[in-house]
């Protein structure tokens, strides 16, 4: 280990490893490490034993819920945009190798008490009971706005400056009702909360069109996929990625204690009395707790069920967004369901996760909305975490922290932290203008 390297990255979190894979492609000597034994960090995924070891002390759980191998439960759920960042960067790097996927079958939203499916083309607004008639065409004009704008041909503008207006400008050109606004801001554009609202129009019209392309992509009924057997592959995948181009792993390393110099800059690691040099560090913020600053926090409910969520047309996999203004609180809520069909759970068993940001003292009592619309449940977990993000000044320190997973079950904010870290980290940015059809052949249809 008393060597020299260009980055020492700690923590094999999904965001760690995405790092250290493209590190290691650009040709950097990287060192990996991580105090735990096992790949994923937060964002691991844990059989049946470890499941109720975590949360439940013990590693015998009941027999009748099937074998404790057949459980990949995501500690960070979250499902991918099919034409998103994440789905792009697995292509540049060639990590689709490692992986197969397979597409999520619903996209749902909640509103006034019942669940809908979330419509995404100007034909499916005209069908959706979302929206009364009238509302419908409205909306229908509007969508096709969106699907017509380029961002590179003024004539699609309608002359808007879409940098200028913000996105209520531009949705009461349309005269547009809240109840639609909410699903079109918080289910297709995949705001959080309703900041966006006062914001130029240009990144929601972007998120609108992400969301359409992706659901064309597949031609069934969500933009999303998810990794066969769960989240945990993807850290893992990454992993293989910076090994085959000569980065080291060494897992189960304990106290990793970064060491400054004279300057304050980060010039190495120790751990067991060894130290290895390098010229930067990437961490989580569980790493440099004294470099990072508590910024909220994430209460999640994990349930394993016999049944899919109700009305949500038998869907083995399925997202349902609950906006804000839905429940009468200042964050979105998310429900996610994944199961055998994914190789997630033995079949004829479901996984569903329940998450938000809490408001309160008594996040269990918050999350209740989501849990009601589960049915049935054979088995409950809660848990709660903070939320943490960097305050340091990289240029000064050789320190590029990672900021804390979100409330929020898709990808898209993960690989944004991602790519700014990389363009900190080496001046550069990630070009991921690739061709997408190549990953058909790690995909299942």
């Amino acid at each position: 280990m008393d060597e020299e390297y260009d980055v020492i990255v700690l923590g094999t979190g999904l965001k760690e490893c995405i790092l250290s894979g493209l590190l290691s492609v650009d040709g950097l000597k990287v060192l990996h490490m991580d105090r735990n034994d096992y790949y994923g960090g937060e964002s691991s995924s844990l059989n049946l034993i470890q499941l109720w070891k975590r949360f439940r002390g013990s590693d015998k759980p009941p027999a009748n819920l099937g074998l404790s191998r057949d459980y990949n439960v995501d500690m960070i759920p979250k499902f991918m945009m099919a034409n998103g960042t994440l789905v792009r960067t697995l292509i540049h790097t060639d990590v689709t190798k490692y992986l197969s996927f397979k597409a999520v079958d619903g996209s749902y939203v909640f509103n006034k008490g019942k669940i809908h499916k979330v419509p995404a083309t100007d034909m499916e607004a005209l069908r959706s009971p979302l929206m009364g008639l009238f509302e419908k065409r409205r909306a229908r004009k509007f969508f096709i706005y969106v699907q017509d704008y380029d961002e590179n041909d003024p004539t699609t503008h309608e002359g808007l400056d879409l940098t200028r207006v913000t996105t209520k400008e531009l949705i009461s050109k349309y005269g547009l009702d809240d109840n639609t606004i909410d699903f079109i801001g918080h289910a297709l554009a995949l705001h959080r909360d309703d900041r966006y609202l006062y914001e130029p129009a240009l990144d929601t019209v972007k998120r609108m069109k992400l969301y359409a392309e992706s659901l064309a992509r597949f031609q069934g009924g969500s933009p999303y996929i998810y990794p066969l057997y769960g989240l945990g592959e993807l850290p893992q995948a990454f992993a293989r990625l910076s090994a085959v181009y000569g980065g080291t792993y060494m897992l189960n390393k304990p106290e990793c204690k970064v060491e400054f110099d004279l300057e304050g800059k980060a010039c190495g690691v120790t751990s067991e009395g060894e130290t290895a040099r390098c010229k930067k560090v990437v961490c989580d913020p569980s790493y440099l707790p004294n470099k990072v600053r508590k910024v909220g926090k994430v209460a999640r409910a994990i349930a394993i069920m016999s049944h899919p969520i109700p009305n949500t047309d038998e869907s083995h996999s399925a997202q349902v967004i609950l906006p804000q203004k839905q429940l009468g609180r200042k964050s979105d809520m998310y429900l996610f369901c994944c199961s055998y069909s994914h190789n997630v759970a033995p079949k004829g068993k479901f996984i569903a996760f329940v998450s938000t940001e809490p408001e309160t003292d008594r996040p269990e009592l918050e999350l209740k909305p989501g849990i009601d619309l589960l049915g049935p449940v054979d088995e409950l977990f809660f848990e709660t975490y903070d939320r943490y993000e960097p305050v340091n000044e990289p240029s000064l320190d050789n320190c590029f922290i990672s900021t804390s997973y979100d409330a929020s079950t898709h990808f898209e904010s993960t690989v944004m932290d991602v790519l700014s870290m990389y363009n900190m980290i080496t001046g550069k940015s990630l070009d991921l203008s690739v061709d997408l059809s190549a990953a058909s052949a790690a995909e299942e249809y």
